[in-house]
């Protein structure tokens, strides 16, 4: 490991909706001077074959991920990422195929509500825009941000954010909710694909108070959740010591990384995050470690096991 290496353990990939394909990403995430990524696409790996073979070819650390959303009775949401789990996973690909499902029927949903509020968007507009720039038959999540780049590319909004705020958050007038699994079924997924579960961004899941958070964190952990994501671009210093604090009050493993998604978020650089912040190699060492501890199989990519083995 050299010296103060550096690791971006949440990225997103065109598999679901960043804007760079999987070999891209590694390439940037070596460019950028990064040891280690992972990539974590919304739903979906269809990306970490692609993306482990480039990063083997590098010599960039990688870690095959996922982040899972589920279902959450507050005005936030609830994420959770998967690490080092095996994208041939049964377990992996009907989680899959359910969610995508509810993806794809929601949208054009949200584009009729959009069209009845005077935006003119299409969902071809919106596929057209998933495309640009991924090669004529890969696998394409079309989400929220497709949409998103449409009503700005329509001139209904300025920005992305501005979409999300006005339309497309879950306080927006065109938001409509999609498939997901409860926390359990999302921890047990993640648990059965070989991978380690870990809270994404927590200040996301907008809780009333320090109290209210400890008891989201508490029965998530009660449900099997390994993890919590410290460093996050959505996170202020402050807001990162307090999920260390929880990390180590609940025996959780701490995490970081930007939740880079390229073009589709420019505020978020790969490795730096919105704020600055960057995660060093320990993180991941940690992390690691972690997961060789547990029950979860060391699965290597392309390959499946039928037994189950435990560390020493």
């Amino acid at each position: 490991m050299k010296i103060n290496s550096w690791v971006d353990l949440h990225t997103h990939s065109t598999a679901s909706d960043g804007t760079l394909t999987p070999r891209q990403l590694i390439d940037s995430a070596s460019e950028a001077g990064l040891s280690g990524l992972a990539l974590t696409d919304h739903d979906t790996g269809n990306g970490l074959v692609e993306a482990q073979k480039r990063a083997e070819s590098i010599g960039l650390r990688f870690v095959p991920g996922i982040e899972i959303s589920a279902e959450y009775p507050h005005p936030g949401t609830l994420h959770i990422l998967g690490y080092f789990i095996d994208p041939l996973s049964p377990a992996l690909g009907e989680m899959s195929r359910i969610l995508l499902a509810g993806r794809n029927a929601r949208n054009p949903r949200i584009v009729k509500r959009l069209n009845e509020l005077g935006c003119p968007v299409t969902m071809e507009q919106v596929s057209e825009i998933a495309h640009r720039g991924v090669p004529e038959g890969r696998p394409v999540v079309v989400g929220r941000p497709h949409i998103a780049q449409a009503l700005v590319e329509a001139n209904c909004v300025a920005t992305s954010k501005q979409a999300f705020d006005l339309y497309l958050g879950v306080t927006g007038s065109a938001y409509f909710d999609k498939e997901r699994l409860t926390p359990r079924e999302t921890l047990d997924c993640i648990h059965q694909s070989g991978g380690v579960a870990v809270l994404a961004h927590p200040v996301q899941l907008r809780t009333g108070n320090h109290a209210e958070l400890q008891n989201v964190v508490g029965n998530l952990k009660d449900m099997g959740l390994d993890g919590i994501e410290a460093w996050h671009s959505d996170h202020r210093p402050p807001e990162s010591e307090l999920f260390l604090e929880i990390a180590r009050r609940y025996s959780l493993v701490p995490t970081g990384g930007s939740d880079f998604h390229g073009a589709n978020k420019p505020d978020i650089n790969l490795g730096l995050g919105r704020n600055g912040v960057r995660v060093p190699m320990a993180v991941l060492d940690r992390l690691e470690e972690f997961w060789k501890t547990k029950a979860y199989l060391p699965k290597a990519i392309g390959k499946s096991k039928t037994e189950s083995s435990h560390a020493e």
